[in-house]
């Protein structure tokens, strides 16, 4: 008996939850398109960060191929996506495909001319090649960063082949001055 009268006092109550349910999804439904919603291109640009994010993981698990698909995916939802063309070079700069990874650099650097970390993978390619090439974005990366150690350790080096002893050791003065720990790599010469 209390079952039955408990069952009777709870129908009402159901049946108004289950209306005020039917009236809220239809009140959502018919309510003007909220002005804040994210544009497409917004939502482009927010899935090509989890995307990024999910190609950084997949780099970290060196899954080489699926880190590759994902940032060709970024780069579809946003060409611009620096971060994507650069981390396209390291893995193409890693796998010794200099070629390739100086062409990812060049499009990260299209994007922000004073990417550091792409100017800086740059020069390193080209340290051998081009020194003179090299020692611009080098010298592109220390205007950007006056404390970059690596950045003025590797010109240093540059400026010794190129017999410029003066210049060589003012950039490995500033090296160590920068990250004492640099000191292992500058040459005995210069020490």
């Amino acid at each position: 008996m209390k079952r039955r009268k408990l069952l009777v006092g709870l129908l009402p109550l159901a049946a108004v939850a289950t209306g005020v349910t039917s009236w809220a999804i239809a009140s959502y439904s018919a309510a003007p398109p909220d002005s804040k919603a994210p544009s497409s291109a917004s939502r482009n640009l927010q899935d090509a960060d989890l995307l990024l994010q999910a190609g950084i993981a997949q780099q970290e698990h060196h899954d080489a191929d699926g880190a590759d698909r994902t940032y060709r995916r970024v780069l579809e939802l946003d060409p611009q996506n620096k971060y994507a063309w650069y981390n396209l070079g390291v893995m193409a700069q890693t796998a010794g495909r200099a070629a390739d990874a100086r062409a990812d650099y060049d499009q990260a650097l299209k994007t922000d001319p004073a990417f550091a970390s792409a100017l800086f993978n740059e020069a390193l390619l080209l340290e051998s090649s081009d020194p003179d090439r090299a020692g611009e974005l080098l010298k592109r990366v220390i205007a950007g960063n006056r404390k970059a150690g690596a950045a003025h350790l590797h010109l240093g080096r540059i400026r010794a082949r190129q017999k410029r002893p003066k210049d060589a050791a003012a950039e490995f003065r500033r090296a160590i001055a920068e990250d004492p720990s640099l000191r292992s790599q500058v040459p005995a010469e210069f020490r």
